[in-house]
């Protein structure tokens, strides 16, 4: 008895290649291009001072940790701060004026701050910090 033979077919075509080549191209733009937004323009980042003498003078402002201020050692409301630093300005635009923020605050109670004593004039407006304590040990 003979046995009928089986039409032979055409080898599937693979496409392997063809996930080689998306894999490569994937990997080849991920190391091309970026990965951030840029601006528009040049960009020059403010270098950061830490541990130099603050300068004498001038008004401190304190936040409390949940927000609560201070105008100079005595507690304050946001409006009686307003009326107080824009009074100081007005006699003396050079005032400057210290944020000296909780490390716990929140910063959506200090960067409007930031902004409202900016608005009243204020042109020199530092962020009071700790200096990092290096281990002597080291």
């Amino acid at each position: 008895m003979r046995l009928a033979r089986r039409p032979s077919r055409a080898p599937p075509e693979t496409i392997v290649a063809l996930i080689d080549v998306v894999f490569f191209l994937l990997v080849f733009f991920m190391l091309i291009g970026r990965m951030d937004a840029t601006a528009p323009f040049d960009v020059t980042p403010p270098v950061a001072v830490t541990g130099a003498d603050m300068p004498s003078g001038g008004m401190t402002v304190s936040v409390s940790a949940k927000g609560a201020l201070a105008l100079d050692g005595l507690a304050v409301t946001l409006s009686q701060l307003d009326t107080r630093v824009a009074q100081a300005l007005a006699e003396a635009p050079q005032t400057l004026i210290r944020i000296n923020a909780n490390s716990a605050v929140e910063l959506r109670h200090v960067l409007p701050l930031l902004r409202q004593i900016e608005e009243l004039g204020a042109q020199e407006i530092a962020l009071v910090v700790t200096p990092e304590q290096h281990d002597a040990n080291r």
